[in-house]
């Protein structure tokens, strides 16, 4: 992925100490990893990497604003992200599997590749819900939806929770009553 090269840092030239780098994140890294949800944005990664004998250790705070789907209306939504973390760069000649938390380099790799990293940290920093501010929702969309007043949820919560009775006199008791209680508005 030529994307990742943007994203890494070179530390065989680095005197042991702390080192800062910036990046820039946006779309091409999010479609370089083929997000489905993440449709843009901007955001700015900084890394305060220390560079000690044995490993690296590499703080990350990424700050900005990234492009979703909002969940209300489907419009498209900026999302604030403001992530902190710290990722463990260790070296081994073994095979060791990228947890997250450690990433494991051999001793001969002289840069270390921080794209998968800050990508995932963008996409574990969005809220559970994205939405728009109140009131930035498209109101077309939302006229579309039927608010379910709190005895008709309790009614269908009723009907939900009986015992369905699928003798034919059952089906036809259902079908009379929902005959008599006129058309529905997801029915027209």
């Amino acid at each position: 992925m030529d994307i990742a090269k943007g994203y890494s840092i070179a530390f065989k030239g680095l005197e042991n100490g702390v080192h800062d780098f910036d990046f820039e994140v946006g779309g091409a890294l999010f479609e370089a990893f083929g997000s489905m949800e993440l449709k843009g944005g901007s955001c700015r990664a900084h890394v305060s990497l220390t560079k000690t004998g044995s490993q690296l250790i590499a703080d990350v705070s990424i700050c900005g604003e990234v492009v979703v789907a909002c969940d209300r209306c489907l419009e498209d939504c900026l999302v604030p992200i403001d992530f902190e973390g710290r990722l463990l760069v260790k070296f081994s000649n073994q095979e060791h599997e990228y947890d997250g938390e450690v990433l494991w380099l051999s001793p001969g790799e002289d840069e270390v590749d921080l794209a998968q990293y800050i990508y995932e940290s963008v996409v574990l920093s969005l809220p559970y819900q994205r939405v728009h501010p109140e009131g930035g929702c498209d109101p077309e969309m939302l006229g579309r939806f039927r608010i379910v007043s709190d005895e008709e949820f309790a009614a269908i919560e009723d009907r939900a929770g009986a015992e369905p009775d699928n003798t034919a006199w059952g089906k036809l008791a259902e079908l009379k009553e929902r005959m008599e209680a006129g058309p529905q508005d997801d029915e027209k």
